[in-house]
């Protein structure tokens, strides 16, 4: 376990440097002076699988306070392997050498009780990857197995505020073993990540559009996050039209579209002999800062959450990590409510939600009675 620096020492620099005015342009200007202000103002971050190539790519823009915030100091918890500490602690000699003034401590284990104590933020990254030969159900309960202990870790040593978001696949049904495993943390804090899926589609309907990706609004991801999920063009926009009067071939979109966005993943495998890290991690970012901010008026983004805390809306079965369209307020959540489907996209729901069902089916070993 390794701490860059001592508390007073990073308390010394927060109040030398609002002092002297070395901040940049759009930082409040205010004296973090107390302890009790100080506390408030830092969060621990856990990070799985830290030094793989999504935790590393994730590391050093959560670092730099582009995520929570330029005024909240950040204690990274990074958890690996055994095997893989020696790798790790090369990362954290990067993190050091970055010298982040928001960054107060590294701490580097291969211990769930460590890397879990007192977490308010925690990204569950690290898990098996699918090989040749191997069934989905077989990695359903290699993983299972994982986040069964991960679950039962954050029960035990983080904070009841806790939010987590698991990255490591399959991440809906990870998520619902890791959440059934936790009876201090609240469901509504469970998170699978779907913000990847979306942006795969936001950047394939702004290419086909030949616009900006920052004018396609609102296309959310319902379902899982695999082959089943469905990005709905219908209700997206694009520079404040519907997606179907921009681009009016309706055969592209049910077709080309929502398949390319489906299969992205296995294509980057095919192109690069990898699956997909860099643009996992920034997923997995703007997830959390989507989830910390206020979603503005009129928009929506995509994460899969607890069916039960979700009221089971749409109809969606209990005891599923569903993706839905979700707005923020900065702490708390709720879905999109209003949206109404034609029977092509219920198919495409339904379809994604009975393949969790089986999912869920084939964990419910390791599913608390």
């Amino acid at each position: 376990m390794e701490d860059r620096r001592t508390h007073a020492d990073r308390r010394r620099s927060v109040d030398r440097r609002h002092s002297d005015g070395g901040h940049g342009p759009g930082i409040e200007r205010r004296r973090v002076s107390d302890r009790r202000t100080i506390e408030h103002l830092r969060k621990v971050v856990t990070i799985t699988g830290a030094a793989g190539q999504i935790g590393y790519a994730m590391l050093f823009r959560i670092a730099s306070g582009e995520v929570f915030g330029e005024n909240v100091e950040i204690d990274l918890k990074l958890l690996e392997l055994e095997q893989a500490l020696p790798a790790l602690n090369g990362v954290k000699m990067e993190l050091d050498d970055g010298a982040f003034p928001n960054l107060a401590s590294i701490t580097t284990t291969s211990s769930l009780d460590v890397a879990f104590g007192d977490s308010d933020w925690a990204f569950l990254v690290g898990s098996v990857p699918r090989k040749a030969g191997m069934e989905r159900n077989d990695l359903l309960n290699i993983n299972g197995g994982i986040f069964t202990g991960q679950g039962k870790a954050l029960d035990k040593n983080a904070k009841p505020t806790c939010k987590v978001l698991v990255v490591g696949n399959p991440c809906n049904t990870n998520a619902l073993i890791a959440k059934s495993m936790c009876k201090n943390l609240e469901e509504k804090n469970f998170f699978a990540m779907t913000m990847l899926d979306e942006l795969r589609a936001t950047s394939q309907l702004a290419q086909k559009a030949k616009v900006s990706q920052n004018d396609v609004r609102n296309l959310a991801i319902w379902g899982n996050h695999s082959s089943t999920q469905y990005p709905d063009f219908y209700h997206a926009t694009i520079k404040g039209k519907p997606a179907t009067e921009v681009i009016a071939d309706e055969n592209w979109l049910k077709g080309d579209f929502i398949s390319t966005v489906q299969q992205r993943g296995a294509a980057i495998i095919k192109a690069r002999g990898a699956s997909s890290a860099a643009s996992a991690a920034n997923a997995a970012i703007e997830t959390a800062k989507r989830l910390s901010c206020r979603t503005p008026d009129g928009q929506w983004f995509s994460v899969a959450v607890s069916t039960n805390a979700a009221k089971h809306a749409y109809g969606i079965k209990k005891d599923l990590m569903f993706s839905y369209p979700i707005r923020s307020n900065g702490s708390d959540w709720e879905v999109v409510k209003g949206i109404e489907h034609n029977d092509f996209s219920k198919g495409k729901i339904k379809a994604s939600e009975d393949e969790l069902i089986g999912e869920r089916e084939a964990v419910k070993g390791l599913l608390p009675k």
